[in-house]
């Protein structure tokens, strides 16, 4: 059985990481390089390069820095922003990239999902959906025009999965920057109207958040942004966390299962035995 995933989503900003609150105010991190490479050190599985202003701004993707940074990144990567044609997708993959995402061009040219997906394979094509509530009810959000569409989650998933997106990505408006973690309503809409393999987005505060979205969807992985801004080792401190109850693959030397927490995750100290015990390491004296 597949193990699942716990994912980081950059979003990228003119070349600079973000923090995102509700797609509408970005604070700044750090260049994408550095960001990529503390996530595979800490143990990522996976990572998401969303780039929202190439698009925004009618650029194609930065390729020079999609090369740059799959040089530092030894998990699958996901690219998406700015691609508008097949050969766009073709220098991604020539860059590094080993999945592209795809978002206004799933609402304005969907010829160029089916069109990529039978040149690439659907298993290379992930439609990144942004969803918005209204009334109970969930709808494609298109963040180029910063409103609501007419269609609904459910029936969209359904016709892409029609015309061979190989997986999805679901990003909650209502939650991105709020950290009152996922909206399971909207997962387990998506995950029950498709068989491809699900990614949530939006919302994540505390491994808590991970971990009640691995035991109530299906989901196959799910990701974060902001929260992994927060502190050092965030990976790996989420990644602990959840192994003990889900099963993930565990790849840093680096692990906290032994540690304790304080509510909101910030590391404690160890109490005086224990800080002796891993200073000092007793000898018996050896008998000739």
């Amino acid at each position: 059985m597949l193990k699942k995933r716990v994912v980081a989503t950059l979003v990228v900003k003119d070349n600079i990481v973000v923090q995102s609150f509700n797609f509408k105010k970005y604070l700044p991190v750090g260049k994408p390089e550095i960001a990529i490479e503390f996530l595979n050190q800490w143990g990522i599985d996976e990572i998401i390069y969303l780039d929202i202003s190439a698009t925004k701004n009618n650029l194609e993707p930065n390729f020079q820095l999609i090369e740059k940074i799959s040089k530092k990144c030894f998990v699958p990567l996901t690219v998406g922003g700015g691609i508008k044609t097949v050969d766009h997708i073709k220098e991604l993959l020539q860059c590094g990239a080993d999945k592209i995402s795809l978002n206004s061009s799933l609402i304005q040219n969907q010829k160029l999902v089916l069109e990529s997906s039978t040149v690439f394979g659907s298993q290379c094509i992930v439609a990144s959906i942004d969803s918005f509530k209204l009334n109970d009810k969930y709808y494609v959000y298109d963040y180029l025009n910063k409103q609501k569409t007419d269609l609904e989650v459910s029936t969209f998933v359904d016709l892409l999965q029609r015309i061979g997106i190989g997986e999805i990505i679901i990003n909650s408006v209502d939650r991105d920057g709020s950290y009152k973690g996922f909206d399971l309503n909207l997962i387990n809409n998506v995950c029950n109207n498709t068989n491809v393999p699900v990614i949530c987005s939006g919302g994540a505060k505390t491994p808590h958040h991970f971990l009640e979205v691995f035991q109530n969807s299906n989901v196959s992985g799910v990701s974060a942004a902001n929260y992994f801004h927060f502190y050092e080792h965030s990976v790996t401190i989420a990644k602990s966390f959840i192994n003990t109850v889900v099963p993930l693959r565990m790849e840093s030397k680096i692990n906290y299962r032994e540690n304790r927490f304080s509510d909101d995750f910030r590391l404690l100290k160890k109490n005086d035995v224990e800080l002796e015990k891993m200073l000092f390491t007793k000898i018996e004296k050896e008998i000739i």
